[in-house]
C-alpha cells in the first residue's frame, strides 16, 4: 500500500502526520513553518515524500459548519492540485472540521509543560493525525 502524508494546512504552520506502511495506524511526524501569504515549504514537503517513500497525500479540507467550502478551503484546495503537481501522487480530501479541538485537548491530555509555540505545534502534528486516522479508518471500512 505504501505510507500517506497527512497535511493540516493552514496560514502559519502546517501539521504533518504519516501513515504506517499497512495503513493502519497514523502518527504525527512534524510541524512545518510557512509565512503567512507566502509559498508553502517545498523542499521539506519533498524531503518527507522522498525520506518516507509517501505513495499518496490526504489534505484536510476546511469546511464550515454548514458543510460548504469558502475561501480558504479553495486555497487549501489549490495546495492540494499542487501537490500532484509537483509529486504526482494522489491527493485525497477529509473534513477537518472539529480535528484541531479534538488535537488540542488529546495534546492538552498528555499533561506536557511547553511554550505556547510548541504546544500549537503539537496540536497540528495531532491533527494531521486524526486527519489521517479518519481516511484509514475509512478506506479500511470500505474494503471489509
Amino acid at each position: 500500500m505504501g505510507r500517506l502524508l497527512s497535511l493540516d494546512y493552514g496560514a502559519k504552520r502546517i501539521g504533518v502526520a504519516l501513515s504506517d506502511p499497512t495503513g493502519t495506524i497514523a502518527s504525527p511526524l512534524d510541524t512545518l513553518t510557512r509565512r503567512e501569504g507566502k509559498r508553502p515549504p517545498w523542499p521539506e514537503i519533498r524531503r518527507l515524500v522522498e525520506e518516507n517513500e509517501v505513495t499518496g497525500f490526504v489534505v484536510g479540507l476546511p469546511l464550515d459548519l454548514s458543510g460548504e467550502e469558502g475561501e480558504w478551503a479553495s486555497e487549501v484546495r489549490g495546495f492540494g492540485a499542487e501537490l500532484t503537481r509537483r509529486f504526482g501522487l494522489p491527493v485525497d480530501w477529509v473534513d477537518e472540521r472539529m480535528t484541531s479541538v479534538l488535537a488540542e485537548r488529546a495534546v492538552r491530555s498528555v499533561g506536557l509543560k511547553r511554550s505556547a509555540r510548541e504546544q500549537k505545534g503539537r496540536v497540528d502534528a495531532a491533527a494531521a493525525a486524526l486527519i489521517l486516522q479518519a481516511h484509514l479508518d475509512r478506506t479500511r471500512s470500505s474494503h471489509a
